[in-house]
């Protein structure tokens, strides 16, 4: 019998997703024996027209990590959704839109006065010159992918099977993953239901937490290097702000162990539409406030609030973008 097919691509993201999918070790060797890996750039000689030329729903799995910032991105998704059977977002680019989802506070226009035009980096004759979709060089017309307007998620732009969190994934939630699917596939088993989000718990971060949590009253938020938590207590209780409440468990609560607050990075929790508004809302229950003003002054020690709260979850939250951005100079 043929092999299942395995496709892997890495769209607008750090490529950290793919580093985690060879951190599993091992058993990548069992990947490599189980699957037919047919389609990899990021790891093996693959063009686009290898993947055009297979036929539709031919790629039993495809891991699909990195949001959709351009039309290339896009033209790639929709690819490999006709050619897979199953697709899955995988990792919080894909998922959430993660960190390049944060530029959607921000117009194109913007982004491209401050890379190009503003920025330190920019000196000389390259200052103020932004890229064209079409140019010409040595008598070759070279044509690069357009730069949409606002970061989207995977599924904003096809129907997705399924979602494994995470930025990245860990390892270890990626094996029980990829064991799950060969032993579906090799028993024949019945696939979870569409939309399942796999590789992650039901819970909140909170609830897979060591530290003492006792809703202590918050007068004033510090970052992390203002000062040395205590390693039993609950960040949040000491006034650091922590994703915790607001983030679906899976992860093994692996940043508050080593004293460093929950980024958020596994997305929402279950039955919860929006993760920053969740966090807005644990934050109200706990400020020490007396008034409006007091309630103001104290959140104003919350260094970049937005983009502490929709880290990694602003193109699929919502507000999903700054719908003011384009009139902004």
């Amino acid at each position: 019998m043929p092999k299942p097919k395995l496709a892997l691509y890495w769209a607008a993201s750090c490529g950290g997703c793919e580093i985690a999918v060879v951190d599993i070790e091992e058993k990548i060797l069992d990947v490599a024996d189980f699957f037919d890996i047919v389609f990899w750039p990021v790891a093996l000689d693959f063009k686009y027209e290898d993947v055009e030329k297979m036929d539709d729903e031919s790629i039993t799995l495809t891991l699909f990590n990195g949001s959709i910032r351009t039309e290339e991105n896009e033209k790639i998704a929709r690819l490999l959704r006709k050619k897979s059977k199953i697709l899955v977002a995988f990792g919080s680019c894909a998922c959430e839109g993660c960190i390049p989802g944060l530029a959607n506070l921000y117009s194109k226009q913007s982004i491209f006065e401050y890379v190009y035009k503003e920025s330190p980096s920019v000196t000389g004759d390259d200052k103020g010159i932004f890229p064209s979709e079409k140019t010409y060089l040595n008598g070759y017309e070279i044509e690069i992918p357009e730069f949409y307007d606002a970061v989207k998620t995977l599924d904003q732009v096809v129907e997705v099977d399924y979602y494994v969190p995470g930025c990245p994934p860990q390892s270890f939630q990626i094996v029980n993953v990829i064991e799950t699917v060969i032993d579906i596939l090799k028993n024949n088993k019945p696939l979870p239901q569409k939309g399942t989000i796999l590789g992650a718990g039901d819970k909140t971060c909170c609830d897979e937490c060591p530290r003492t949590r006792k809703e202590k009253r918050i007068k004033s938020f510090y970052r992390i290097h203002e000062i040395i938590p205590r390693e039993d207590e609950c960040l949040l209780d000491q006034g650091i702000l922590c994703m915790g409440p607001a983030t679906r468990s899976g992860c093994g609560a692996l940043c508050v162990k080593a004293n460093v607050p929950c980024r958020g990075c596994y997305g929402a929790p279950p039955n919860v539409i929006d993760q920053g508004t969740k966090m807005i809302s644990a934050l109200s229950s706990v400020i020490d406030a007396s008034s409006p003003e007091e309630a103001r002054q104290i959140m104003s020690k919350i260094v970049d609030l937005v983009g502490t709260i929709y880290r990694f979850s602003l193109p699929a939250s919502l507000l999903r973008k700054n719908h003011f951005a384009d009139q902004m100079k």
